[in-house]
């Protein structure tokens, strides 16, 4: 038997629907996609906290701590060479009072490799060059150029080694940065815009002081290429640049291991 009401003749006016879920069977498209966010959610919490290990990711601790193991290094290696220093020099006071098993031709000798290697105080007239950042809201001050770049108003690695090379090539006879005597092995380098040199960690601004004739280190920072290009810079968005005469100076002795550390290959 039929019920007309439960089952719809044709030409009623009635609408076919598509076959009805039975309960149980499925799940409505907004609760599939409200699982799946929720699921989505809690797999990113789950990265996050592998990721992490208990700590929080949000803040630069983890940059603090490698910036304060840079400087704990810096001012270690500064003691070791204190140290190094001061050894040397009882080593030395001691071969003076024994002679050393050498005569005086081969002492005098050995004090002027000495000298030449930078490992002995040095006194004489000097010319000081200081280089420093530009203000960080520098703006160009001369018509034509473009406004600047982080870059352009910071010292670089090229900067310092430029100034350095002028006063070698000026016949400088000796030559200090910062506080550490430059000797043939020393590598002036720059990371970011700090300043490493032999181990130990300097921020601007960065002093270079040469001993030599004045008149001949000053004409030879003036003819360097790189120091012209550097001057622009200088001109325009406000670079740091000073020279300056000290009259009579004494730089330090190099202090640090004197041994050359090369690469070796692997067997």
């Amino acid at each position: 038997m039929s019920n007309s009401a439960d089952s719809p003749q044709a030409g009623s006016g009635s609408l076919e629907t598509g076959p009805i879920p039975a309960p149980g069977r499925g799940f409505p498209p907004v609760r599939v996609l409200t699982v799946g966010v929720f699921a989505l959610a809690g797999l990113l919490f789950f990265t996050s906290f592998n990721t992490a290990r208990g700590t929080n990711i949000r803040t630069d601790s983890s940059l603090l701590k490698l910036s304060d193991l840079i400087q704990e290094r810096s001012h270690k290696n500064a003691r070791l060479d204190e140290t190094n220093a001061a050894l040397r020099g009882d080593i030395e006071g001691l071969a003076k009072r024994t002679g050393g098993g050498t005569g005086k031709a081969e002492q005098a000798r050995l004090a002027a490799l000495e000298q030449n290697a930078g490992t002995q105080k040095l006194t004489g007239k000097a010319v000081t060059v200081t280089l420093n950042d530009a203000p960080p809201d520098a703006t160009a001050k001369l018509p034509g150029y473009p406004e600047p770049q982080p870059d352009y108003l910071v010292i670089h690695q090229q900067d310092l080694q430029a100034v350095v090379n002028a006063l070698w090539l000026g016949g400088a006879q000796g030559i200090k940065v910062m506080d550490q005597r430059l000797i043939s092995t020393s590598a002036v380098r720059c990371v970011g815009n700090t300043l490493i040199l032999q181990g130990r960690v300097y921020s601007p601004p960065y002093k270079i002081t040469a001993i030599g004739d004045p008149d001949k280190l000053q004409k030879a920072l003036a003819a360097s290429p790189a120091i012209q290009n550097y001057m622009v810079y200088v001109n325009v968005y406000g670079l740091g640049w000073k020279v300056t005469e000290d009259g009579t100076v004494t730089l330090p002795g190099y202090t640090g291991a004197v041994d050359l550390h090369y690469a070796k290959p692997v067997e």
